[in-house]
């Protein structure tokens, strides 16, 4: 005779559940990334969405992959995982914890992504910062179009980046381009990437995989992926280990969540704040 918690467990790892678990976590990434690529491709043949349209897009692609995830509420497939090898540490175990070291995590990432390209580190180390935007940054080799060394950190002259601003855009779409990137991608990406990925690489049936299971090749697998999916791609891959040791270690899945929104959120922030759309 079963258990209540061996019913709990496999009612998650049901095929109807399964498939449900599939929808919430692939389709938010999936629908960002596929917003993504018609711009891209629009660009490369030549015709390019007008201008305007590229904040009205972000927000309207944030909402809709904001309610796909409060449709599919991938969350129910991600419960406390009570027969884990956990160490007996608070910080791991509880959700309160867990909360603080999400925010701990965000903030330190948040901080190694703009302390290289903040105006008072390439006053201090100006040959450090140029090395990190020519080979640090994609595509290798070259600045990023929104890098000059001459006008740093202002942008160049029509800049697309700049289009966030509020002084183009309006407010509600620089505060919706805040909400999006802090609260709805992060989610989308975590999801995916931690939840997903990591164990989808090493089984189909992934909810049959304890998140708390570490892999080491399929996690530096899924820390290279979420790095290439940056144009910062060093500093992505330091997001990825932090996100993802956060997941593994801890028993809420909300700490890489909350890392990561508290992550761009603070980025958001000090792109409005400093004028450094480049970010964006």
């Amino acid at each position: 005779m079963q258990n209540s918690g061996d019913n709990g467990k496999n009612s998650l790892t049901s095929p109807l559940a399964s498939k449900a678990a599939y929808w919430g976590h692939l389709s938010p990434y999936l629908l960002w990334i596929a917003f993504i690529m018609i711009f891209q491709l629009a660009d490369s043949l030549g015709n390019p969405f007008p201008r305007s349209w590229i904040a009205p897009s972000y927000a309207f692609k944030s909402l809709i992959c904001f309610v796909l995830i409060l449709l599919f509420k991938p969350w129910r497939y991600l419960k406390p995982e009570t027969d884990a090898p956990y160490s007996y540490n608070k910080l791991y175990d509880s959700l309160g914890g867990n909360i603080a070291l999400g925010i701990a995590g965000g903030i330190l990432v948040a901080i190694l992504w703009i302390l290289p390209e903040s105006p008072f580190f390439f006053s201090k180390c100006r040959g450090f910062c140029e090395f990190y935007n020519q080979w640090l940054i994609m595509p290798l080799g070259s600045n990023p179009e929104y890098f000059a060394a001459p006008i740093f950190p202002s942008l160049p002259e029509g800049h697309k980046s700049l289009a966030y601003s509020p002084e183009e855009c309006g407010w509600f779409f620089t505060i919706a381009k805040l909400f999006g990137s802090a609260f709805v991608i992060a989610a989308a990406e975590e999801y995916f990437f931690r939840s997903f990925l990591y164990r989808w690489i090493r089984n189909g049936n992934f909810l049959s995989i304890p998140l708390s299971k570490f892999d080491a090749p399929t996690f530096w697998i899924v820390v290279a992926v979420f790095a290439l999916e940056h144009d910062r791609w060093f500093m992505g891959a330091v997001a990825g280990i932090v996100y993802g040791l956060l997941a593994i270690k801890c028993r809420h899945f909300c700490a890489p969540i909350i890392a990561h929104m508290v992550t761009n959120l603070i980025l958001g922030l000090y792109v409005i704040g400093s004028g450094q759309y480049g970010f964006w």
